[in-house]
């Protein structure tokens, strides 16, 4: 599990996380949600030892992640940044291997191999192999470093917004493959998020930030309700009960013509999430 405690960020006299201490569990998805500047990407990374606190710890199954060697956290944790650059000119099959790293010190093996064979595949990224990053869409070449983290095969998966630059399609796609990732293999999937509908309708557990404070550990059925949603964005949502799933519709405030166009959002809303 991951233990977060009294975890704090300042820059200057603002608290960007503010004494957050949670919780997460061994196994599924974890979303975190929250307006921007909430605290969210500031969070992840500090639970990922991208950041140093300036109060507070971090422990993954008992290791403290502030005083781990990097060799034995990068087989347990594998982070995607919100922001990726590499100055290299590499390729997609170049990217995906350098998340066996860790293990093969740049000699992949047979078995290395095969984790970037899965990987590629997961992400439908084959016949693209040999495309070079430069040569790629947004969405491919997030698709790209997020097979990467795949490949890295590690226990803990901390994504900070993967979903950027996708379509909607890939969206779903990416949301579906992680989905398999904790079903299949029992990862742990720990997910910065902005689209409510997609944290709703996929995770386990939402970790609700504002302001740099934690509002709400809970499940969807919890977090994903008109309140708390208007706790946390000021905005009134009106959420619909779809398949069992939690949805949000929130364009522009939930007003009476909004309520009576629902059921065609439904409708859509289930075609379109529903494939999971």
């Amino acid at each position: 599990m991951i233990v977060v405690q009294n975890l704090t960020k300042r820059y200057g006299e603002t608290a960007v996380v503010d004494d957050v201490s949670l919780t997460i569990q061994k196994g599924g998805i974890t979303s975190l949600i929250g307006p921007n500047g909430a605290g969210k990407s500031t969070l992840l990374s500090m639970m990922s030892r991208l950041m140093q606190p300036d109060a507070g710890t971090v422990e993954i199954d008992g290791m403290n992640v502030f005083s781990t060697p990097s060799d034995t956290l990068a087989k347990r944790i594998a982070i995607l940044r919100q922001q990726n650059y590499f100055e290299a000119r590499l390729t997609i099959e170049d990217l995906v291997t350098f998340g066996r790293y860790p293990y093969c010190k740049g000699r992949p093996t047979i078995k290395d191999r095969e984790h970037v064979e899965q990987a590629l595949e997961y992400l439908e990224l084959t016949s693209l192999r040999h495309r070079f990053l430069n040569e790629l869409s947004g969405g491919q070449r997030q698709r790209a470093f997020v097979a990467m983290v795949l490949c890295q095969d590690t226990d803990y998966i901390l994504l900070d917004e993967p979903l950027n630059s996708l379509d909607m399609r890939h969206s779903i796609a990416m949301m579906q493959q992680l989905r398999r990732v904790v079903t299949d293999f029992g990862k742990t999937v720990v997910i910065v998020l902005h689209d409510i509908n997609f944290a709703s309708w996929y995770s386990d557990q939402i970790v609700a930030m504002r302001e740099g404070k934690l509002i709400y550990h809970a499940g969807p059925e919890v977090v994903i309700t008109p309140q708390a949603l208007l706790e946390l964005y000021d905005v009134d949502v009106h959420v619909e009960t779809i398949r069992g799933k939690s949805v949000g519709v929130y364009y522009g405030g939930a007003n009476e013509m909004q309520v009576q166009q629902t059921q065609d959002i439904r409708d859509r809303l289930a075609a379109q999430l529903g494939r999971s």
